[in-house]
């Protein structure tokens, strides 16, 4: 089924042999049982994006009085079913990590291992199950037992047993080939040729950049999408409704969900551009260490936390004891996703010659660009975060305002920083002449009036 490599190759011979394996997959692909595992893969990370993001479905639909505190009612029903979430998340994403370090273990696949991965697929489907159990019933251990032996089966397979099958059945495999050469004589050559190259032994690589930017990009879109669920389902006037107390006005029914749809149109903006940040962030990233990866995570659990933050502010639109709360708890939602982009960008410079392109690098000319851009998200919601700590009476005006000028700002980002950056470039330019004018001067003086 698969075999190892002999040796380990240097970094440039190492990637031309994987180039030759990704070319010669499709004829091992036509020509006998393997075949490549690309497809395989955008399945497993479309799938996995999925199940890692509808899991905060729970906690977003919730249900709030609105005479009663938000205060309350995240410490009593939220705060347990976020902690479930962000745990369950992290366990989702371990697993697409480990499923990451599995195929670049493996190269091509064949039909026993595309079922296995079904089957740990299938297994991770059914996380929000187990996940709803736990949020709903806490004081009852079966939900946490369930979840566990969910968790314990996607470990043995991915670990155990797909990676005894990919490296000691290929050698109980080769050793068996030897003998029976050595009993019948020499063993075919088309068997010889795909008998081998089957996977490569590189546990040392880095995260997949590529299948790290298909993750990202399947809960960003998932994100995007869960919004009109709500849109759909809960703001759709009854007919009898609009002939009987709007006098057959749909328009007029449907303004009295304006704050519903102007908390959907911002939430999308905001994921959107989170997303446009991540895009910019990853077009420049030439490598993904493990720490990124990680920080990479932690962001896109809190972008999984966005549908919660667009429920609680459309549900709170209007003035009540929550408004204040819903927005503090949406600023620090994107606060978190943002920073923690900022903190990639941040743990990229540290190893800059081998994760960042140069025009990203420090001195580069994209880099104050990238500073600016992916400072921005921060310093806004952490400036409205305040801000409606101290005006509380304005916190929706403040909040919908951050909303309309935040795209508007990402256009004219690049010119902001040109002009911010030829500002500095002219204050330290007049104080380089004003140094050398002052070295003149004293140049000038003889040494009895330098002295007196």
């Amino acid at each position: 089924m698969s075999a190892p490599r002999t040796g380990a190759p240097g970094p440039a011979g190492g990637a031309a042999e994987r180039e030759s394996v990704r070319a010669r997959g499709l004829d091992l692909e036509l020509g006998s049982s393997t075949q490549t595992s690309h497809r395989l893969l955008a399945y497993s990370d479309a799938l996995l994006s999925i199940i890692a993001t509808v899991m905060i479905l729970p906690v977003a639909h919730t249900k709030i009085h609105p005479d009663q505190k938000l205060g309350e009612s995240v410490q009593q029903l939220l705060l347990a079913k976020i902690a479930v979430y962000l745990m369950t998340f992290l366990i989702v994403t371990v697993a697409w990590a480990a499923h990451v370090r599995l195929f670049q273990v493996i190269e091509l696949i064949d039909d026993v291992l595309a079922l296995l991965n079904l089957a740990c697929m299938m297994i991770i489907t059914f996380l929000p199950y187990t996940f709803s159990l736990m949020a709903s019933f806490p004081e009852v251990p079966f939900g946490i037992f369930l979840f566990s032996v969910c968790a314990v089966v996607i470990g043995l397979i991915q670990s155990y047993v797909l990676l005894g099958l990919v490296i000691v059945f290929p050698h109980l495999t080769r050793f068996i080939t030897w003998c029976k050469t050595k009993i019948v004589g020499q063993r075919d050559e088309e068997e010889t040729h795909h008998s081998l190259e089957t996977f490569t032994f590189y546990l040392s690589e880095p995260l997949s950049k590529e299948r790290v930017e298909a993750f990202s990009d399947g809960v960003y879109a998932i994100v995007a999408t869960l919004l009109i669920l709500d849109i759909c389902e809960d703001n759709v006037p009854d007919p009898r409704e609009v002939k009987e107390k709007f006098h057959g006005s749909l328009l007029e029914a449907l303004s009295e969900y304006g704050p519903n749809y102007l908390a959907y149109f911002g939430s999308f903006v905001t994921i959107g551009l989170l997303w446009f940040v991540h895009h910019s962030l990853f077009l420049y990233v030439t490598k993904a260490t493990r720490l990124m990866g990680l920080l990479n995570i932690l962001s896109l659990a809190f972008i999984g936390g966005l549908p919660l933050a667009y429920q609680l502010t459309s549900e709170f639109a209007e003035k009540s004891h929550n408004e204040i709360e819903a927005i503090q708890v949406s600023c620090v939602i994107t606060f978190f996703a943002s920073i923690f982009q900022f903190a990639i960008w941040t743990t990229a410079l540290l190893h800059e010659r081998e994760t960042l392109h140069p025009f990203a690098r420090y001195g580069g000319k994209e880099h104050a660009f990238m500073f600016a851009k992916l400072a921005l998200y921060p310093c806004v919601s952490l400036g409205t975060f305040f801000l409606t700590c101290l005006l509380s009476e304005f916190s929706t005006a403040i909040f919908h305002v951050m909303q309309i000028v935040i795209p508007f700002a990402f256009l004219a980002l690049r010119i902001f920083v040109r002009i911010a950056l030829a500002l500095i470039k002219s204050v330290m330019s007049f104080s380089r002449r004003k140094v050398v004018v002052l070295e003149e001067e004293e140049a000038c003086l003889s040494p009895t009036e330098t002295l007196s």
